[in-house]
């Protein structure tokens, strides 16, 4: 497994930090602030930063979106190089990708060390993703969560995605009464580090061209384990 690359001199980015890179794929991991990919007239995103890097580094190559962190959730990002490894990325990706976690300080004390949700998802005419506990028309989501640590105010929970869905994590916190601490759109108010309280920490795949196992894992934001010293 692969787990640090030889590091990169040439790539600085106060949004963006190359993790590991190869002729067909990079991870990165993103800060919060920064969207994935263009949307409407916002220049800056990950991938215009990855271009820009490919280019400046002479490599014949455009960044391809496989997936998508919201703006202000930090973590691990795989993206892919060409066309033919976005594609074997994008066909296979519930059996490529074999592990993804999140961490997040949601609000209040959570009841349970850990626990399955699982419902529909489906989104509003104002997008706004909402879950039902019935087949809706929506996406079925599945959640693993286990919580690391608590406070009476607060409580830090790793998730596990058994399905990637738009806002899943997010919308699943709210539903079990604890939500996501700084979401502004699922959340209570509570916001005790001024940002979205999510980070995709864990990332792990096969390699979609030379299947070797690819195992990422950055350490717990220090802001979030703060709350809990």
């Amino acid at each position: 497994s692969v787990s640090k690359s030889k590091k990169n001199d040439q790539f600085h980015n106060r949004f963006v930090k190359i993790v590991y890179e190869d002729r067909f794929l990079v991870v990165i991991e993103k800060n919060i602030g920064i969207l994935s990919m263009a949307a409407g007239h916002s220049a800056l995103n990950v991938k215009t930063v990855l271009d820009d890097y490919f280019h400046r580094t002479r490599q014949k190559c455009t960044a391809h979106v496989v997936h998508r962190l919201d703006r202000d959730t930090s973590g691990l990002m795989i993206y892919a190089k060409d066309m033919q490894t976005e594609q074997l990325l994008e066909h296979d990706w519930h059996n490529i990708v074999y592990d993804r976690r999140y961490v997040a300080v949601v609000s209040g004390e959570m009841e349970h060390d850990e626990g399955t949700i699982a419902n529909w998802l489906k989104d509003n005419k104002a997008y706004v993703t909402y879950s039902s506990p019935v087949d809706n028309g929506g996406k079925y989501a599945v959640t693993h969560f286990h919580v690391l640590d608590r406070t009476v105010s607060h409580s830090l929970v790793e998730y596990r995605l058994e399905t990637g869905r738009k806002n899943q994590i997010r919308v699943h916190s709210a539903d079990m009464g604890h939500p996501v601490c700084g979401d502004v759109k699922y959340g209570n108010g509570d916001d005790p580090l001024h940002r979205l309280c999510l980070h995709a920490y864990v990332l792990c795949f096969y390699h979609p061209v030379t299947h070797q196992r690819m195992e990422f894992e950055t350490p717990i934001p220090a802001v979030f384990r703060h709350l809990f010293k």
